[in-house]
């Protein structure tokens, strides 16, 4: 028989603090599926009207696999959590992309009718496990000339695509980098990213032989507040010499886990529970994998046409700052000023930290509490470059609009 295509919405979405990886990091002795477990236990306090045994899967992304990030580790998060051991889940990887994959693909199964509700995020813990970590990438790749090598280095990707675009410059990346630290710090200074955080508990200890300590984690610890064009101009290039990409104009080596709640809108409404983002469209795409910062671009072509729209359409873009070259990229195909105020309200990666699996529902929650503050605006997007030459975009409408009243 026929089935009708149902209307998918994204409910609400959590996030930990985002920490710098490694020995000084906030999540240095804490494990990765821990903060998972914390995320989902967040998203069930927050909506007591999602009862646990009707959630259809748990969906949870990380690019390394391995450790305390494998396991199958949707399925072990979620009996973690505390969901009854009826509810399967699985994981995912597309890299930077896998919250958003994890997003996109359930609700593809609930469009279908498989599904009612999901939860859907994503871990990284890079202090643990530090990307490519186990990899074994096939000789073939550079011996046959499949990709350049520096496909293989994304700091060198980011390099690549300044050469492609000369006009975007490492000032215009340094300017772009200051105003997201910017965006970020007013952002925290109005309390609106703080609604979104799950507080998490870590364990610390004291390398110089003290006791061990505790204690709360409630805020982002990559941001650097005041950052300036002086500061940002003598930083070291590492992936080339005399190069563009530096450590403060792209996101850093981070740890940290995002939720969300994705559900057909009808299964919402009839539990009582909010609607934040209606999904419009979604699409992924290829490019040449030495640039793949360029990936956004051809993805977004695909969103808007499978949904009839044009990006004069989008009122907001959540678009993930691995690197500013990447987004400054983006702008300038459509002719969107670097500045423009549509464009991560908030700040994005290069204050708050790319854990790369969970950047995806970041982006998610960040417009949808974007759509709550501004009824005029239709439509916005996430989108996000991939490592391996890809991009991914979906396309959501704001069900609190108002501009046909």
């Amino acid at each position: 028989m026929p089935r009708t295509v149902r209307d998918v919405v994204f409910v609400d979405g959590v996030r930990t603090p985002f920490g710098k990886a490694g020995p000084k990091g906030i999540y240095h002795e804490t494990r990765a599926d821990d903060l998972v477990v914390k995320a989902i236990r967040e998203l069930l306090r927050r909506n007591p009207g999602l009862d646990p045994k009707k959630v259809d899967e748990v969906a949870v992304a990380a690019t390394t696999q391995i450790g305390d990030q494998g396991l199958t580790l949707g399925r072990t998060a979620g009996i973690l959590a505390g969901l009854p051991q009826s509810v399967p889940g699985y994981s995912i990887d597309r890299m930077c992309a896998g919250a958003l994959t994890a997003v996109t693909t359930t609700a593809g199964s609930i469009a279908f009718g498989a599904y009612d509700v999901v939860i859907a995020g994503g871990v990284e813990h890079m202090g643990r496990h530090p990307m490519g970590e186990g990899v074994d990438p096939n000789p073939r790749f550079v011996s046959e000339k499949l990709v350049d090598e520096s496909a293989l280095f994304m700091g060198m990707t980011a390099e690549n695509l300044h050469d492609r675009f000369p006009h975007l410059t490492k000032v215009r990346a340094d300017e772009y980098a200051v105003r997201s630290q910017e965006k970020a710090a007013k952002a925290y200074a109005d309390g609106t990213i703080q609604q979104d955080l799950v507080p998490i508990s870590v364990r610390r200890t004291d390398p110089a032989g003290g006791e061990t300590g505790w204690g709360l984690v409630t805020a982002d610890e990559p941001m650097r507040p005041g950052t300036t064009l002086e500061n940002l101009a003598g930083l070291k290039t590492p992936f080339r010499v005399h190069g563009r990409v530096t450590a403060g104009n792209a996101a850093g080596l981070n740890d940290g886990a995002t939720a969300s709640i994705i559900a057909s809108e009808e299964f919402a409404r009839e539990n009582g529970l909010p609607v934040k983002m209606r999904l419009v469209s979604y699409a992924f795409a290829g490019v040449e994998p030495e640039v793949m910062g360029y990936g956004p671009i051809p993805a977004t072509e695909k969103a808007l046409a499978k949904a009839g729209l044009a990006i004069s359409d989008i009122g907001l873009f959540e678009i993930n700052e691995a690197f500013a070259v990447q987004v400054l990229a983006f702008l300038d195909h459509y002719g969107i000023a670097d500045d423009d105020e549509r464009v991560n309200r908030y700040g994005g990666a290069i204050a708050y930290g790319h854990p790369l699996a969970a950047s995806g529902v970041r982006l998610m929650t960040q417009l949808a509490r974007q759509f709550e503050e501004r009824p005029e605006v239709r439509y916005g997007l996430t989108t996000m470059c991939v490592g391996f030459g890809m991009g991914a975009t979906v396309i959501w409408e704001n069900p609190h609009f108002e501009g046909d009243k």
